[in-house]
């Protein structure tokens, strides 16, 4: 198994979703269109099918077999608010919907959208260690387990570094830029030291 399976899967998101845009807002056909919206994680089901496959048949467990188990639990956790946004920009662009919305930039909007952000990498990192927890018990005792074991080391990193970031947004809270205009000047600037008229 290697790394053009995976991306075969990534393409294939992306034309079943695109399709389903098209068919819905383009071909105005409502019906075909949820059809194939709803095909979209049969990808990922297809991905994981191959990967146990391959496993079972002997195949030695791999860095393509944790990524494989990656992509899916991101893509299971993401996937909705990926359709999402994808649909709002669909409808703006060709079916005269209003211009999606974007992500708050400030305050602590900006934190509680980074933190929701947050909660879907830890729910994709929870379902592929669930993945490679069942894979590891699929093969047993065999050579390449560490492979597996790394990638959800790596998975658990991807949560704590997100986790940073979205902390950030949380303890250093950007203004927008009419707050930043009214915030009173620190003393011994040039506001504090004008003479009157």
């Amino acid at each position: 198994m290697g790394i053009g399976l995976i991306l075969a899967a990534e393409i294939a998101f992306w034309v079943v979703l695109g399709g389903g845009l098209v068919t819905r807002y383009v071909l105005r056909r409502r019906r075909l269109s949820n059809v194939l919206l709803l095909c979209v994680p049969v990808v990922d089901l297809v991905l994981l099918t191959v990967t146990v496959v391959d496993l079972r048949s002997g195949g030695e467990p791999s860095w393509a077999h944790g990524l494989s188990a990656l992509y899916l639990g991101f893509t299971v956790a993401y996937g909705h608010y990926v359709i999402h946004w994808a649909d709002g920009h669909a409808a703006h662009w060709w079916g005269g919907g209003p211009r999606p919305q974007k992500p708050p930039r400030y305050g602590a909007a900006r934190a509680r959208h980074e933190w929701r952000l947050w909660a879907m990498t830890l729910a994709g990192a929870l379902i592929a260690i669930g993945v490679l927890e069942a894979m590891l018990w699929l093969i047993g005792d065999v050579a390449g387990r560490d492979r597996l074991r790394a990638t959800q080391s790596a998975a658990l990193r991807a949560v704590l570094i997100h986790g940073v970031v979205a902390a950030t947004y949380s303890i250093w809270q950007k203004r927008p830029p009419a707050e930043a205009a009214e915030a009173p000047a620190p003393v011994g600037t040039a506001r504090d030291t004008e003479v009157p008229r």
